[in-house]
């Protein structure tokens, strides 16, 4: 399912769908596609909607991944059951697994679909215990799995449960009975209580791993950390110049890149190809830097995500914070922790960014600024709340 507009993670958002955020430099639906292909999954129904054409382009018809993918486009907002509905006649007359499109996992879903299988239920629910489960759908279970409770986004005082909805389903055909054509309908909101006041058999799959759907840039950096952690070998692509840096592995290095004199770059990291790092710079774990990026002297980047053509003047901090495509920040800056800055964003010398902050795209912040809250950019939505 890959509908959604990604509101909540604005400003990454204007110019891609939400499963297009790179991860590692690769947009995250790839790594999904290689997950479910590496678990024996080779058909793939892709549902679409918001930049639709951009997921089309990033997997083509699949085969690169070992996968044949059929895409269905909604003309309309179905919601998430309603969507699936739209893609029956692909799906119709076996069991089959829902996973969102934002999704990034190394759950055993092939484990999840078996026990599906196994058991007499219209569907099974993946469920993971997690420590603030109030965002999302909870449920209460049996000892032989079956669900008795199921609350979507309780409030204070419903939070009966701490096991929460993955958001990733195996569901057997009969439940196409259920949901209605050509309306907006939810998994979460409406079928899983329509099913249960009907008396259906609802299970749950306890879940054992990785997972988080990229709802916001804290969850979107916690999967560029696990994919980070994945890299076991530094593995050098093509040509490399270095200048007495040092690199403590492992790291992920692409073509033509430069590192300057005492730089010392400490993985996991993973640096794309034609990027240009100078003097005395210090690129710590958990960081990632895309294509034709510059470094200038003495900056420090410590577990963060720059996109591609990034600039970074010289003694520079970078601290735990998402930078999009073509943004340039100047000298002597601080961004804090958790910051998200757009594309096409200009910082002038000695600007601080507090931490929690969002700069929409194409902004421009004057020298000695320190910024406290929110940047917005009228030319684009304002909305950073929803799906």
């Amino acid at each position: 399912m890959c509908g959604g507009e990604g509101t909540r993670l604005r400003p990454l958002t204007f110019e891609r769908p939400k499963p297009c955020i790179p991860i590692v430099n690769r947009p995250s639906i790839q790594h999904l596609v290689s997950h479910l292909s590496n678990m024996g999954f080779r058909e793939v129904v892709m549902t679409l909607g918001y930049m639709g054409t951009d997921i089309e382009e990033a997997l083509g018809d699949g085969s690169l991944f070992g996968v044949d993918i059929t895409y269905v486009h909604e003309k309309t907002k179905l919601g998430t059951a309603g969507s699936v509905k739209n893609a029956q006649q692909y799906l119709d007359g076996q069991d089959f697994l829902v996973v969102g499109g934002d999704h990034v996992t190394d759950l055993n879903v092939l484990e999840f679909y078996r026990a599906h299988q196994k058991e007499k239920a219209v569907a099974t629910i993946g469920l993971i215990s997690i420590d603030d489960p109030g965002e999302y759908g909870i449920a209460e279970i049996d000892v032989s799995y079956e669900i008795r409770r199921f609350k979507e986004k309780p409030s204070p005082g419903e939070i009966f449960s701490n096991l929460a909805s993955t958001g990733m389903y195996v569901c057997s055909p009969e439940v196409f009975d259920y949901i209605p054509s050509g309306e907006k309908f939810d998994f979460a909101r409406d079928l899983f209580p329509c099913l249960m006041e009907k008396g259906l058999v609802l299970k749950g799959w306890l879940a054992r791993g990785n997972w988080t759907d990229v709802g916001s840039p804290h969850s979107l950096r916690q999967a560029e950390r696990w994919k980070l952690q994945d890299i076991s070998i530094t593995d050098i692509i093509g040509d490399l110049s270095m200048h007495g840096a040092h690199v403590q592995g492992p790291v992920q290095l692409g073509d033509s890149i430069t590192l300057g004199k005492n730089t010392k770059v400490i993985g996991p990291v993973a640096i794309g190809s034609g990027t240009t790092i100078g003097n005395n710079v210090l690129i710590g774990p958990y960081t990632s830097i895309g294509e034709r990026c510059i470094i200038r002297n003495n900056a420090k980047i410590f577990s963060s995500s720059l996109y591609n053509r990034v600039i970074i003047g010289a003694n520079t901090t970078i601290s735990g914070s998402i930078i999009d495509n073509d943004t340039h920040i100047g000298e002597a800056c601080s961004i804090e922790n958790d910051t998200v800055i757009g594309p096409r964003v200009v910082l002038r010398n000695h600007v601080v960014v507090h931490s929690k902050t969002r700069l929409w795209p194409e902004v421009v912040v004057n020298e000695n600024t320190i910024v406290k809250e929110h940047i917005l950019n009228d030319k684009f939505d304002l909305r950073c709340e929803g799906s």
